[in-house]
């Protein structure tokens, strides 16, 4: 199964989004001040934030790196 480019171009970007939508969960959760497991939330969203946009990256740049060729 082939996949083009410009649908690796748009998986990259779901991913830097749900990255970022994961970074704001982890700050949201270590800035409320009454809630229990707050540092556990914030950990798993900075660690879920980091891989994903990672992901983001591997897939852009798999993207740019077919359309050079």
């Amino acid at each position: 199964m082939k996949i083009s480019s410009e649908t690796k171009k748009a998986l990259s970007v779901i991913f830097l989004y749900m990255a970022l939508l994961s970074f704001l969960i982890g700050m949201a959760a270590r800035l409320k001040e009454g809630f229990q497991s707050r540092a556990e939330i914030s950990t798993a969203g900075f660690t879920t934030a980091a891989i994903l946009a990672g992901l983001g990256l591997i897939a852009f740049l798999f993207s740019l790196r077919k359309q050079q060729s």
